[in-house]
């Protein structure tokens, strides 16, 4: 196996260790390159004592220590074959015995090629022997220590594993525990295993590479520490309900065992965590092939119970072990509704098969004949095809991995995405995935749609249906062969426009649902709460009970609704919180019938101790967790466009409370004006999370300010709409209800615009495309005089050319009101330079002067390339009266010269000139990449400059590892390129990370450029791999047959997939620096200029 199977998982230690080998081999390889071309190797001697001090460091016979002597530097070199043998011996787990004497193998044969090949060509230096054995030598020494280090990384897995699995085997007897005194020595059983798999668990997690990794093992383990006393409460109320003989027994037991199986589903996540050895950038839980390697490893942890209780001849229906059983079956049929067709098939039918016959064999235990040679008979045939299946399920994840086949995106933006970069080709085969992309969208419009109404409602519901007319008619030229028809490409071109609309309405809508749902989420609660504590006696205590455990699951059912729309259409990129949103909102949903039964329980057993501390477990737990959902949606959401919709539904509300005091109405007066006061309430939450996230004292003061403001202003409303509900015919308290309800939403319009980046500005039309004109031959033409920008040498500049008389213009067909906007002429040149010109009435020229000329500016420039604009009636001021002279901005100093223009475009455009072939993966990624920063201008944006040098060496490497020419020397050398590129790129986001205010962009920046240097690392390691497996005297391209190799294809397939992480990394960089940079420090003394190339009428 080649070296770390993508690495990104593992331990720190191991990729600084194969870092160090691979620096080492590299040089062999690179030596042998150079003896390719003629000449002579050198004296090896020194290379091959460099290559053995980096390999060996392992000096004890437990993998503990080795793990402790691998993190310090190399010392003399020891006998690594006798320390590995004396590990094999010294070690209890049967994997290590079996896969370390393989790697020692390969390590002691390798180490004598290369002293065999140091000796050779000592005395022959021109040995094709010598060569041959250096260049297998350097292969096995990189393979055998990799291989090494990773056996004893994999066994300090299994030991966390198997103690993990000890509490999984506990918590499945937790359903046969009756008694208190079994329940107290379960109690003991399971907290040392727990307190153990704590403590090695959250080592494990900080030595992990991966951000990710390490917060899923964080997040999944205090949520086991957070429901084991839960779990323990739940029991013990059921044993003493259990006792009374009472029925709410059973829901009892359903309280335990869904907080069982909370800490199973934990548990086994963790298990999962620890296993992976590969990450992908853009893999999301919902993918089908997570859910399936899920479902796989809980069907294996679920196999032992379901095999003895196959083999207990007098096991009776309800056990844990066919439980179990069941279980399995469930989880086969999760797998198969994502397999492949074939594997899908498979897989229900043997499903199908044992669910039968464990019915069967449950009939037969049932009525006594479990030990007939019947009742054997179908057990043993159950266990032989439960075997079937549990290989048809892994054969299905496997084929479903190997396919490739590309999953949609999980958010509406994603979508978008997949959907727009189908449609830039839709000649392209993309195996349906920007169609499929399509549909999501329309499908998440209208379930949008669906809880909406009105015109908002009939907006989107028209948007989806003529999106999915004109999908369907794409499809059909598509499939027909005529994608690349101007048919189809008018066609795509106006769906674009359209899912652009779409998009930005459904989370439009979005955003207002989440306004309203999350407006109140205590109140629910506390109403099902006072139900629950309501005092024996209490007249309709039980109806009022029933009726407030339907409002808070309807509350609950809506409010995670609501949560998966706002994940689903999130646009900030924030994968982690999304994904965090959903796994809360999954948590609400099923935790709040576990609440009303908790709820019953505490209603029934008033005077029982337990029984309330259960409920109050499950109130807590339930109001942390719905507060997770409302400040993850928060983080999601634009705070911006959270307060405007705020504003919006405050309004409704005020309109709603007119009609009620024009109805003589006082309950819906309060009840509106309750809803305006909790608004506010969200809005000042919101401020006050956005004054928190801030480090800009400016920004801070601003915001501060405007919500101290938005605070005063309710109180004086509260205390008006009081006086109007008590007497809704007052006008005097009316008028004064009006005016103070009216500062508030005027503070409140305040408070947004202070959260807001830049201030609200009035919408730009939109250019009139039909009248753009290439030339002016068609208009008056005014000579066109450039103006100089600040970095030009103003003291060579002609001011009279600029205020030279205008040459008189023919007269216009038509007058000009006094207050009118007149854009009468839209010029763009060769350069993308857009020429207005405007006739603004000025109230401060003289009568009969009624207009000034207006220069126009290039979008090619942040400081814009001005052009006098041609004048319809300037009037006789206009000469006489020219401005007065501007000042030199420099002085006699002259200004610093202009930068250079951007050289990169030839070659990009030579090396991305035609969209690549699935069959090359790496172009692939590399393309991706290109095509997100080749809309940024390079020029004084050092991110965007590294990020595309790095698109363009990873399509050098792909044609390298393709065989497109290149040698193994340079295959080696565009590696190192990549890596130290990906060095800079670290380098430069984390110096905009140190100085952005925003804690959270901060944040995201770091984590997502963090495992930057770490891919690239691993790309210098797999590529090196890769060189070795060229056999001495080659040169790219390779034969057929050896590139067909398993060994090649493993070591191929892993750099393919290093190399679309690192390029999805960068991409996920330039995506969160973008962002970041808005909000840094004025004095920070960056300066990264963010500039697309295309116009913005053209986004």
């Amino acid at each position: 196996m080649p070296v770390c199977a993508g690495g990104d998982c593992l331990p720190a230690y191991l990729e600084d260790w194969s870092a160090l080998v691979r620096g080492q081999v590299s040089r062999l390889v690179i030596l042998h390159e150079e003896a390719e071309d003629g000449n002579a190797m050198p004296d090896l001697e020194k290379p091959v004592l460099a290559v053995s001090k980096a390999v060996v460091n392992l000096v004890k016979v437990s993998p503990a220590p080795v793990v402790n002597l691998v993190k310090v530097s190399p010392a003399p070199v020891v006998n690594l074959i006798k320390v590995g043998r004396s590990t094999i011996e010294s070690s209890e787990d049967p994997i290590l015995k079996q896969d370390m004497p393989a790697a020692l193998h390969r390590v002691e044969a390798a180490a004598r090629l290369l002293e065999e090949a140091s000796a050779l060509l000592k005395s022959d230096p021109y040995s094709q022997p010598a060569r041959k054995k250096l260049i297998e030598g350097a292969r096995g020494i990189l393979q055998g220590t990799s291989s090494l280090l990773l056996c004893f990384d994999e066994s300090e897995v299994r030991k966390i594993i198997r103690e993990c699995k000890k509490v999984l085997d506990y918590l499945a007897v937790a359903e046969v525990i009756e008694t208190m005194e079994d329940l107290v020595q379960f109690v003991r059983d399971l907290s040392p295993c727990l307190t153990k798999v704590s403590r090695e668990v959250d080592h494990r997690s900080q030595e992990l590479t991966h951000q990710v990794h390490r917060e899923i093992l964080s997040r999944c383990l205090e949520s086991v520490k957070t429901l084991s006393p839960i779990l323990i409460c739940s029991m013990k109320i059921f044993i003493q309900i259990l006792h009374q003989h009472c029925k709410e027994s059973d829901e009892a037991a359903e309280n335990r065992n869904y907080l069982a199986g909370r800490m199973s589903d934990e548990i086994n996540e963790i298990i999962r965590v620890l296993q992976l050895t590969t990450y992908d950038e853009e893999e999301w839980d919902a993918d089908n092939l997570t859910v399936m390697k899920k479902a796989l490893n809980a069907v294996f942890s679920k196999q032992q119970p379901a095999h003895d209780w196959l083999m207990d001849d007098k096991a009776l229906r309800g056990g844990v072990g066919e439980k179990s059983l069941r279980q399995m079956l469930e989880l086969s049929r999760r797998v198969a509704e994502r397999a492949l067709p074939p594997d899908r098939d498979s897989i229900r039918k043997l499903a199908s098969d044992v669910s039968s016959m464990a019915d069967a064999l449950c009939e037969l235990r049932q009525e006594g004949k479990g030990a007939t040679p019947q009742g054997q008979s179908l057990a043993r045939s159950i266990e032989q095809k439960l075997q079937e299946l549990r290989g048809a399920v892994s054969r299905a994840v496997s084929n479903t991995e190997r396919s490739g086949v590309q999953q949609p995106a999980h958010t509406v933006a994603g979508q978008l995405e997949q959907a727009q970069r189908w449609l830039a080709n839709p000649a392209m085969d993309d195996r349906g995935l920007g169609q499929q992309a399509i549909g999501l969208i329309v499908e998440e419009g209208r379930k949008v749609a669906s809880c909406l109404s009105g015109g908002s409602r009939s907006e989107i519901q028209r948007l989806c249906d003529e999106v999915d007319g004109w999908s369907s008619q794409l499809s059909e030229l598509c499939r027909r062969g005529e994608g690349n028809s101007p048919q189809a490409n008018t066609i795509a071109k106006a769906l674009s426009t359209k899912l652009q609309e779409l998009k930005n309405r459904i989370q439009t809508a979005v955003v207002d649902r989440m306004v309203e749902d999350f407006a109140d989420i205590a109140t629910p609660l506390k109403q099902f709460t006072d139900a629950t504590l309501a005092p024996e006696g209490t007249p309709g205590r039980a109806e009022t009970f029933e009726d407030r455990g339907r409002n808070l699951s309807s509350f609950s059912n809506r409010a995670a609704k609501t949560a998966r729309m706002v994940a689903a259409g999130s646009t900030g990129g924030n994968k982690k919180a999304a994904e965090a949103l959903l796994s809360s909102a999954s948590q609400v949903e099923s935790l709040t019938p576990q609440l009303v039964a908790g709820g019953r329980i505490r209603m029934s057993f008033p005077s029982n101790e337990a029984a309330d501390e259960h409920f109050e477990n499950l109130r807590r737990e339930y109001a942390d967790r719905m507060e997770r959902v409302r400040d993850l949606a928060d983080e999601l959401t634009d705070s911006a466009a959270f307060i405007k919709a705020s504003e919006e539904v405050m309004r409704r509300h005020t309109v709603a409370c007119e009609q009620a005091i024009a109805d003589g109405e006082s309950q819906a007066v309060v009840g509106n004006v309750s809803n305006i006061a909790r608004l506010v309430s969200r809005v000042l939450m919101v401020a006050k999370q956005e004054a928190d996230n801030s480090e800009d004292p400016s920004f801070v003061a601003q915001v501060k300010a405007a919500s101290a403001n938005l605070e005063a202003g309710v109180s004086p409303m509260v205390l008006n709409a009081k006086a109007v509900a008590v007497n809704p015919g007052d006008e005097l308290a009316v008028k004064r209800w009006r005016d103070s309800n009216q500062a508030l939403l005027n503070a409140l319009g305040e408070v947004r615009r202070a959260v807001m980046v830049y201030p609200e500005e009035d919408a730009i039309p939109a250019a009139d495309m039909a009248r753009m004109q290439l030339n002016a031959s068609q208009a008056f033409q005014q000579p066109v005089v450039d103006l100089p920008s600040i970095e030009e040498d103003l003291m060579k500049m002609d001011f009279s050319q600029i205020f030279a008389p205008p040459l008189q213009p023919p007269k216009p067909t038509s007058s000009l009101s006094t207050h009118s906007l007149d854009v009468s002429h839209i010029i763009n040149d060769s350069f993308g330079t857009m020429c207005i010109t405007n006739h603004i009435s000025s109230p401060w020229l003289p009568s009969g002067s009624r207009s000034v000329p207006e220069w126009d500016v290039s979008p090619q420039s942040s400081l814009g390339r001005y052009h006098r604009a041609p004048e319809s009636n300037w009037g006789h001021h206009g000469r006489d009266h020219a401005p007065p002279r501007p000042p030199l901005p420099g002085g006699d100093r002259a200004p610093p010269r202009p930068p250079p223009p951007e050289t990169d475009d030839e070659e990009e455009h030579h090396m991305f000139s035609k969209a690549p072939l699935p069959s090359q993966p790496i172009m692939v990624a590399a393309h991706g990449l290109h095509q997100e920063v080749k809309q940024w201008s390079s020029r004084d944006n050092d991110i965007i400059a590294a990020a595309k040098k790095m698109a363009l060496l990873m399509a050098r490497l792909s044609q390298l590892v393709r065989g497109e020419g290149g040698t193994k020397k340079d295959l080696i050398a565009c590696a190192k390129s990549i890596a130290e590129a990906s060095e800079e790129v670290t380098r430069l986001a984390k110096d905009l990370a140190r100085e952005c205010t925003d804690k959270r962009m901060r944040t995201n920046l770091l984590q997502v450029c963090e495992r930057i240097p770490t891919i690239g690392t691993q790309l210098k390691i797999l590529s090196t791999v890769k060189a070795t497996m060229l056999g001495a005297q080659e040169r790219f391209p390779r034969r057929a047959a050896e590139m067909g190799s398993e060994e090649d294809q493993e070591a191929t397939e892993m750099l393919v997939g290093n190399a679309q992480n690192l390029m999805q990394s960068v991409k996920e960089t330039v995506r969160a620096a973008e962002a970041a940079s808005i909000k840094i420090r004025t004095d920070a003394g960056i300066r990264l200029r963010w500039i697309r190339k295309q116009p913005w009428y053209q986004y």
